[in-house]
């Protein structure tokens, strides 16, 4: 079994006999990011199993796989076995939003997507994620922040647009956006997604980067998504 992280067009391939590290100035060079620990992440064989690690100290990552069905929030010393066949990886540092793609080949085991039961109704003009369901101003306050990342077909780096620039792009008030924005982050942070807290008084400061990380990893807003912008 062997593992491969694709990052900006480049594959790298994890060894067996040392850990493949990922970061500033590592393995899998990011950016010079000042923002970013020279050694953030690292992929790794250990008791007949591959692992991606957080060896840093600061910066959490957000790791999900390609269908959506399960996401991990790595925090500084975490670690999640590499079980399933591809993986993709967020992280933010400082300004900039990360993301790269991990591939395991033979792997332990495999996603299975099966068909949602039938449910109630929702409430008019409310559209289900998972266990939570957004408005339609909510959906397009999401994609709004994704846009840069829906856009890319490859996986690199991106910026999430400041809440005036989103506003703009919506056509609304920044005091509009951050009010419906609240709203979003309160909403998850109920249904138990970590790192939002929503509502004044306790705002996170980077609850903008980890509800795009929460959305792209969920597949809350895909590309399709993209024609409400337009």
């Amino acid at each position: 079994m062997s593992v491969t992280v694709e990052f900006c067009g480049e594959e790298f391939q994890a060894s067996e006999d040392a850990p493949l590290t990922i970061g500033r100035v590592a393995d899998v060079e990011i950016d010079d990011n000042p923002y970013l620990h020279r050694v953030f992440l690292q992929v790794h064989r250990e008791h007949d199993l591959w692992w991606l690690t957080n060896v840093g100290s600061n910066l959490t990552a957000t790791v999900g796989d390609r269908q959506g069905l399960f996401q991990a929030w790595l925090s500084p010393g975490a670690r999640i076995p590499l079980a399933l066949e591809a993986f993709t990886v967020w992280f933010t540092a400082g300004p900039t939003t990360y993301d790269f793609d991990i591939t395991v080949d033979d792997a332990t085991f495999t996603s299975i997507v099966t068909e949602p039961e039938l449910e109630s109704e929702d409430s008019p003009g409310e559209t289900t994620v998972g266990r939570v369901s957004m408005t339609p101003d909510q959906k397009l306050l999401v994609v709004a922040l994704c846009e840069s990342f829906l856009r890319t077909t490859y996986a690199g780096q991106g910026q999430i647009p400041s809440s005036a620039q989103a506003a703009a792009r919506l056509g609304w008030t920044t005091t509009k956006f951050n009010r419906k924005l609240d709203n979003v982050c309160q909403k998850l942070a109920d249904a138990g997604t970590r790192g939002l807290h929503g509502g004044p008084g306790k705002l996170a400061s980077n609850r903008k980067s980890r509800l795009v990380e929460h959305a792209l990893s969920t597949r809350m807003v895909t590309e399709a998504d993209l024609v409400l912008l337009d």
